[in-house]
């Protein structure tokens, strides 16, 4: 360990994964966080991070250095790549991110220098898209000069109990050798400990079907809260008695969005139809998870067309932009799905996120964030992502914000319908 404790650490990209990663690294190794951002390089040497993964006075307490120059990263022993692998419009992966954190750590190495990965990709990426790039650019060969690594991300944004230190950390390396290099530095600052799987490809297909097991759960569950809607009960209802028996697995209906489950399996169905084979329930499962926001739209106008309410004029108000609860973290998110769906029937609603950032929601999604006073007096209110700040005073709170007679839509079963008080209408996925 002794040894290993003298590598020279980079980590590649100070996101929502990345910095964590860095953070901790820097408690047992001399470590430098790169991202090519110099806003974020300012903020974070000013001792702030704005996804909230890392503590402000932790990040302060950290002696962890920060750059966007390449010069500053030559020529160190250990490597970690840790930027979004997200999908394009057409729902392919799109790998550009990956190839120029490639082309940028190409620049940078020497000999023996070890390069891993923790970016999602589908199996073969590492070794067959990465590892020709940063051989063709530092002019170094992959397994004799430099070698490579994989060690899938597991940080699951707000979670303040599953930390990067207390997840076993799956490890792979090209060959003996480097996996034994890959493990010791994991293993002296993750307490879980790891688990070394046998091939590079072993690891990336490990984690890519993590959140493809996910999302086909979770889309089972929206599609059975489909047909409970139909049939007329409620979905959490049903779920809690059949939860009562020993191996039924607990999830939940819902909006699927984030970096991961709702990109995650595009990557695995992607190599598959590359080879030829046609995954027919992951891709079933994307497409149900897909079509939950035009639903709960749809159901919210269904009521709606029930009450004395004109249509075009109805206030509508929605809760939450985020992709989960307690995180500012926009990307993927799936409520925009239900503001389209919405404006396919005339009307505008009110948006109001308690953690995003009003610019980047602008940005990202081109919707304008409404202030809290602006939500009052509404026909029907979302609930759509369940921000604590919304859900600590109780549902009584919420419906303060609503006229009499109006419509309650609590997407994920936040409240019970005993809470909801008789003069508003109740309705949950």
């Amino acid at each position: 360990m002794a040894d290993t404790q003298k590598e020279t650490m980079v980590v590649i990209g100070l996101g929502y994964v990345g910095l964590p990663v860095a953070v901790t690294m820097a408690k047992k190794f001399d470590c430098i966080g790169f991202d090519i951002n110099q806003s974020r390089i300012d903020e974070l040497n000013a001792g702030h991070d704005r996804t909230g993964e890392v503590d402000d006075a932790d990040l302060q307490a950290s002696n962890l250095k920060f750059t966007n120059k390449i010069e500053d990263i030559a020529g160190r022993s250990f490597y970690i790549v840790a930027v979004p692998t997200p999908i394009d419009q057409d729902k392919r992966p799109d790998l550009r991110p990956v190839e120029a954190a490639s082309r940028t750590v190409a620049k940078a190495l020497t000999k023996g220098a070890v390069i891993v990965y923790e970016s999602t990709v589908y199996p073969g990426v590492t070794e067959e898209i990465c590892g020709p790039i940063l051989e063709e650019i530092s002019g170094l060969k992959c397994g004799k000069d430099i070698f490579l690594g994989y060690s899938p991300e597991r940080i699951n944004p707000g979670d303040k109990e599953h930390t990067f230190e207390t997840i076993v950390k799956v490890v792979a390396g090209q060959d003996e050798a480097t996996l034994n290099r890959v493990a010791d530095v994991y293993s002296a600052v993750v307490t879980a400990g790891v688990h070394r799987a046998p091939t590079i490809m072993v690891a990336e297909a490990a984690k890519v079907i993590e959140n493809t097991q996910r999302d086909v759960n979770i889309a089972l569950m929206n599609e059975l809260a489909l047909i409970f809607d139909l049939v007329g009960i409620r979905t959490k209802d049903v779920l809690e008695a059949a939860g009562t028996k020993w191996n039924f697995l607990k999830f939940s209906p819902g909006l699927v969005g984030g970096h991961c489950i709702g990109v995650d399996p595009y990557y695995l169905t992607a190599k598959a139809e590359q080879l030829g084979y046609q995954p027919r329930v992951i891709l079933s499962g994307r497409s149900i998870n897909n079509g939950v926001g035009a639903y709960i739209a749809q159901r919210t106008m269904k009521m709606l067309a029930k009450t004395d309410v004109p249509l075009r004029r109805a206030r509508v108000g929605i809760l939450g932009l985020t992709f989960k609860e307690n995180v500012p973290d926009l990307r993927n998110s799936r409520v925009p799905d239900i503001v389209t769906e919405l404006d396919e029937f005339g009307i505008t609603p009110l948006i109001h996120d308690a953690m995003a950032d009003k610019d980047e929601a602008f940005e990202e999604y081109g919707i304008k964030l409404s202030d809290w006073d602006e939500l009052s007096n509404l026909d029907a209110l979302i609930l759509a992502v369940g921000h604590e700040a919304y859900v600590k005073d109780g549902a009584k709170a919420l419906l303060g914000r609503m006229a009499k007679g109006a419509i309650f839509i609590d997407v994920k079963s936040v409240f019970e319908p005993s809470e909801i008080e008789p003069a508003f209408s109740y309705w949950s996925l």
